[in-house]
């Protein structure tokens, strides 16, 4: 039986937590005082407090990987279950300051793990990449097996010549884990390019690559693309501010004209199952599954009829006329793929305005190029230093910020060898703003894009490299350039929130929900 003690304390924890999820600090657990509580849940509680999951040691206690797993086994060979039988000795030397909070922040480390909102506070973030660098100087740069509070174990790449083989690597050894959308919407899209991990995935991946250009700087239908992103940027400088609600409603219009057609533009219903869709697949249980069937199957419906219209110009339409002769491909799973991917263009469009108004400098060099491109004529699409912005932009705010595959087999690292169904962690935002190896790491330095092998350098992956890159990596440099340029032909960024300076370390993070650039006619 509860009492008004027990029922007022359970709302006070919920308002804790409620704050803590809104400011990002950390709430650590504590025994209740069952005197306090007065009910047998409490009680309950007070004999769990302390425990670890699953049984497990807590990682502050137990070390961050089992003896034998750092760097001074990295010349012989051994076996994970080897290494976790031997005991584990404690550290001789004093933990450094970052080391206990580990725990506590790989939760917003390992964000291919479990989904969360974008931290408020920076430091937190922060804390997360010290903790990689207390990894790091702990094992010597061998991979660290980590197992989180979960319970799950993931191998974390900490050295460069590591990355190189987590991208070179067939998926016949690492399979790409599938991404929160695909995990919660299985059933809502199961034919996607970037959910499947079956053997027809190669040949739709080559049909996709096709169809978006792969490769090439400027799509062969950049004529009618540009001129949707021209007339859909209108929304964007309607009036004097901008923030992430009119980017979305701007750059939305002008994906699905892009991918459907133009009769699609004003289909805002389409709009609201995709945002639902994509809300709803970092964590479907039961009856919230079916409700994702049936929004999927509406989906697909309208996209299918605006298929059935839509002209050669288009993505669809394009996808529609390709040669497919393994009948593989599922012109309706991919453009509702194309459109979900698209979804990621706005936050990516708003940081890198924002960016551009912290430095006039590379805000007057990006207007005077998107004007002498206008004057050149349109439908040309180039802008190498609006697009050179916006690889910047994505160096400093990945998209995907961790990168998790599984290994299909038995594997080796660095004399190591780890099961079958092994986690392993590319953690990404990490290694490129990593101030140890990327100089300026924390600025925003447009210029070391133009360097060719810039795109080729293993730390940097805005968009992933090898087997797993993603084939629309020019297509939408294409289109976020585009915007912005249809932004500063006309006006200048003054006035931003968040302030950013110009000179010192970057946030983070930066959430785009808070957002607000105001604009002045130039």
């Amino acid at each position: 039986m509860r009492t008004v003690q027990g029922v007022a304390l359970d709302g006070l924890r919920a308002r804790v937590r409620a704050l803590a999820e809104r400011t990002g600090l950390p709430v650590w657990s504590a025994p209740v005082d069952v005197r306090a509580a007065g009910s047998g849940a409490a009680r309950r509680r007070t004999g769990r407090a302390g425990r670890t999951p699953r049984g497990g040691t807590p990682l502050v206690d137990r070390g961050l990987a089992g003896k034998g797993l750092g760097a001074e086994t990295a010349g012989r060979r051994t076996s994970v279950k080897e290494s976790f039988q031997q005991p584990v000795a404690a550290p001789s030397e004093p933990a450094t300051p970052a080391t206990p909070a580990i725990p506590g922040v790989l939760r917003g480390l390992l964000g291919g793990l479990a989904p969360a909102r974008p931290l408020r506070r920076p430091g937190a973030v922060r804390a997360s990449a010290a903790a990689l660098r207390a990894l790091r100087a702990r094992h010597g740069d061998a991979p660290a097996l980590v197992r989180t509070r979960s319970g799950r174990t993931v191998l974390v790449l900490l050295d460069p010549q590591d990355l190189r083989r987590f991208y070179e690597e067939p998926v016949s050894v690492l399979a790409a884990d599938p991404p929160e959308k695909c995990r919660g919407l299985g059933a809502a899209e199961p034919d996607g390019t970037g959910c499947s991990r079956a053997e027809p995935r190669t040949e739709r991946r080559q049909i996709s690559a096709e169809v978006l250009a792969t490769g090439l700087p400027v799509h062969p239908s950049c004529g009618p693309f540009l001129a949707a992103v021209a007339e859909e940027a209108r929304h964007l400088t309607a009036t004097g501010t901008l923030d992430l609600a009119r980017t979305r409603h701007a750059v939305n219009r002008a994906a699905r004209r892009i991918v459907l057609g133009d009769a699609a533009a004003a289909d805002e219903e389409l709009a609201g199952w995709l945002t639902q869709l994509r809300a709803e697949g970092k964590g479907l249980r039961g009856g919230r599954v079916r409700s994702a069937r049936t929004v999927r199957d509406k989906a697909r419906a309208r996209i299918q009829e605006y298929a059935r219209h839509a002209d050669g110009g288009t993505l669809v339409g394009r996808a529609a006329r390709h040669a497919d002769p393994t009948g593989t491909l599922d012109t309706v799973g991919e453009a509702e793929h194309w459109l979900l991917a698209m979804g990621a263009v706005p936050d990516t469009l708003l940081r890198t305005l924002l960016l551009l108004g912290a430095h006039p400098s590379e805000q007057d060099a990006a207007a005077a190029e998107a004007v002498a491109e206008a004057a050149d004529g349109p439908g040309r699409g180039e802008l190498p230093r609006l697009r050179a912005c916006v690889r910047e932009s994505l160096r400093l705010y990945p998209v995907v910020p961790d990168l998790i595959r599984v290994t299909r087999a038995e594997t080796e690292w660095r004399g190591v060898r780890y099961p079958a169904g092994t986690s392993v962690l590319l953690p990404a935002a990490f290694h490129q703003r990593d101030p140890e190896r990327v100089p300026a790491a924390h600025v925003f330095v447009p210029g070391r894009w133009k360097n060719p092998r810039a795109d080729q350098d293993i730390r940097m992956a805005p968009f992933s490299h090898g087997g797993g890159r993603c084939p629309g990596d020019q297509l939408g440099l294409m289109i976020t350039a585009a915007l912005c340029a249809e932004v500063l032909r006309g006006h200048r960024i003054g006035s931003a929130r968040p302030v950013l300076d110009p000179v010192g370390p970057l946030p983070a993070t930066l959430d785009p929900h808070g957002i607000r650039l105001t604009l002045t006619r130039r």
